[in-house]
Order: structure tokens, then sequence, then C-alpha cells
């Protein structure tokens, strides 16, 4: 059963609402106006619980540096307390993470220990390139049967269906079977089909406000988006694996989660064309809001805290 994000419209959505607000000279108005709460309930499903491996597969040409950026982005997620303290400076990928785990509070779960497994790479694209749901799920099965989030990573010149029109990125879980049940997440790299939708704010989008790109953390507006669009998709998954977990109310089919109730705002004070306030690496002048492993800086999205339901963003 897949579970289609809703980044990509909410994100739109929200530009097109918040926009027509600043048109109208409310932006002041507003501002003073306390924003409705955002609740994700508990749909009383599984979730995933203890060691779980992060596979990756590979689809399509990626540079070993691209490879690395993502590679240890996950590893940021992944990190040992202490060993996070050391490598991740605050504010740090590892505690923007913890988010998700306060939804476990509220469950008889225990948070997923995240580890990084296998790699399989194929670069030839022996499926093609142009995907469908049903082959995303059929890469996905090449990493483990169970107890695993196996990452489906498209390159630049690969179509997958929905891509750019109404998603960039998607996560599901496979059927049950006697081998067990994977959950699963794609996400496609946007940097030659939709950098305005999926590789904002690095650069301009294809709708609303219209201000200069940030510069990227690492280099890279395909690979920085991709990170943005499966920072979203893992923390989706990790609080609605199955699709009966937390979300807000409405669709099930495309429900609004942790990370897609919040798209769009990066920092505080954000806004349409306005990331929010972030940190500026003064040697590249790359923005950013995260510290990873490995010196690594990245831009991840605000969750809703549930503690506050509202969106909460580093720093």
């Amino acid at each position: 059963m897949a579970c289609s994000t809703a980044s990509l419209a909410a994100m739109l959505l929200a530009f097109a609402l918040m926009f027509q607000a600043c048109v109208a000279g409310r932006r002041r108005l507003t501002a003073l106006v306390q924003e409705p709460a955002i609740t994700m309930k508990y749909h009383k499903g599984a979730l995933l619980s203890g060691p779980i491996a992060v596979n990756f597969i590979w689809y399509g040409d990626f540079t070993a540096p691209q490879r690395a950026v993502i590679t240890d982005f996950v590893s940021s997620l992944s990190a040992a307390p202490r060993a996070a303290a050391q490598s991740q400076p605050e504010p740090s990928v590892s505690t923007w993470f913890k988010t998700a785990r306060k939804y476990y509070d509220t469950s008889k779960a225990r948070f997923p220990a995240l580890r990084l497994g296998s790699h399989a790479v194929d670069r030839n694209c022996s499926l093609g390139r142009r995907l469908t749901e049903r082959d995303l799920l059929r890469l996905a099965a090449r990493g483990a049967p169970s107890r695993a989030i196996n990452l489906v990573l498209t390159a630049a010149d690969v179509a997958v269906d929905g891509f750019c029109a109404s998603r960039c990125g998607t996560h599901g879980a496979s059927p049950r079977s006697r081998a067990g049940r994977f959950a699963y997440v794609w996400v496609g790299n946007p940097a030659s089909q939709c950098p305005g939708q999926c590789a904002w704010p690095f650069h301009q989008p294809v709708y609303g406000p219209q201000a200069p790109p940030l510069t990227p953390p690492n280099a890279d507006v395909g690979v920085d988006g991709m990170v943005i669009s499966l920072a979203s998709m893992i923390v989706g998954t990790v609080t609605n694996p199955f699709g009966n977990g937390f979300y807000q109310e409405g669709s099930a089919d495309a429900p609004l989660e942790a990370a897609t109730a919040c798209a769009g705002v990066y920092g505080k004070g954000a806004y349409p064309g306005y990331a929010g306030a972030l940190l500026v690496d003064p040697a590249s002048g790359a923005s950013f809001n995260a510290n990873g492993a490995h010196g690594r800086k990245y831009l991840v999205p605000a969750l809703v805290d549930p503690d506050t339901s509202s969106c909460a963003t580093l720093g």
C-alpha cells in the first residue's frame, strides 16, 4: 500500500493562500492572529520499532559526492547521542529528528533505532527511465524484506509518474508476506525536471512571490532539494509507516503528516517566497538550518510538534 505525499500540493496551496493574504495587505494583521492548531491524530496502526536498517537503491547516474551527501544525512539521523554531540554542533539534524520521537510517547511502540544498511546501484536503469508506482515498489524490494526503510533514489533524467506534477517524493509499505513487511521512500532528483517545485528555496519557485534563490549548503541544487524531500518522507515513514499512524484528519489517501503539514517552512517568520530565518555559512554563503554528520550542513523542513500542535523550526 503506497501513501503518496501531499508535500508539493500542500506547499502550492500554502503559497496561494498566504500570498493572497499578503496581496490584500493583511500580512501585519494576520501575524497578530493565533495560528490554528495542527492536530496529528494517532489512528492506532502499527509503527516502526526497534532496530531498522535504512537501505539505499540508487537508480540512474549519481556521482560519489551526491551519494555521500544523502548517505551522510541519513547517518545524521541515526547517530548515537554522544556521537551526535561530538559530530553535529547545534542546531543539528539529530535534534530536529527528536520531534518525531515525541509522537511515540502516545503509543506503546519503542522509537526505531535507524542504522545504515546496504547500497544497490542500478546505473543503467534496468526498468527504463520512466517509472510507475509499481516500478517503485519493485525497486524498493531490492532492499531488506523486513525491519527496513528502503530508499529509492532516482536520478535527474528519470521520470516517475506524478513527479513534479503532484509530488516530490512518496512513502509507502510493501504488502504483508511471510518474509515480513518493509517501509519504503522514493525521492527524485528535481535538478532538470522541476527545481522550482521540488528544490525551492534553492531555485526560484514556479508560483507565488519571486525572490533570489538561496545557495544550497552542499553546492548541488538537485541533491539539496532531494534532502528536503527525503527528510519529510522519512519522518512521514516513521510516524505513519503503514497509512494508519499519525496524520491530520482528512483524506487517508493523501494525508498531511508531521512534515507535509508544514510545507514551505524552514525557519522562524517564514511566509511565501521567504523560507524563514536561516543560518548562513560565512565561507560559502550557503543557507542551512541544521548541522549533520561529517561536518555537513543541511536544510530540513519544520515539523509539527505534538506538544504545541504547531510547526516547529530549529533555532
